[in-house]
């Protein structure tokens, strides 16, 4: 059976993330949900590994995923050593298949012969939007994160 391996930033983790993790639990009993520490896009990174792990760990028990496996990969100086780290903290699975939404982490993993699947965007769940919705403290946000997790990002943002 083939492990899926879910890499991301998860800034925050959001009903989508949660979506693909469900899907993925459908298809494979070994899912592997890794942590980036990469920077995003926008450049505004509001919650550290341990709260994003914390935040994935919740969200996941509430939906009742116990089979799933979170880890984290810190950055490298190219990207096949990033790919190697991420292969290597999901176990170095025999058939790895990465989900991912992002096109260069697919091209990154092709290249190294690991299969990708291209996961589609839910339409208004975008972490760059629910970052700034934080931000500008409009209360939307909180629609889009899924339950564990909005307890974690609320925590966090009283602190």
């Amino acid at each position: 059976m083939s492990t899926l391996i879910f890499p991301g930033r998860f800034q925050p983790f959001h009903n989508g993330h949660l979506m693909v993790v469900q899907g993925m639990m459908k298809v494979s009993d070994n899912v592997v949900v890794v942590i980036c520490e990469g920077k995003s896009a926008d450049g505004n990174d509001p919650f550290s590994l341990d709260q994003r792990r914390d935040m994935i760990g919740a969200a996941l028990l509430v939906a009742n995923i116990m089979d799933a496996t979170i880890a984290v990969v810190k950055d490298a100086e190219t990207d096949e050593a990033w790919a190697h780290h991420v292969l290597d903290v999901s176990g170095n699975p025999a058939e790895p298949i990465v989900w991912s939404g992002n096109e260069d982490v697919r091209k990154i993993f092709e290249a190294k012969g690991v299969a990708t699947k291209k996961i589609v965007p839910v339409p208004g769940i975008v972490g760059e939007d629910i970052r700034k919705m934080i931000r500008e403290k409009n209360p939307a946000w909180r629609s889009k994160i899924p339950a564990g997790a909005l307890d974690i990002i609320v925590d966090t943002l009283v602190k």
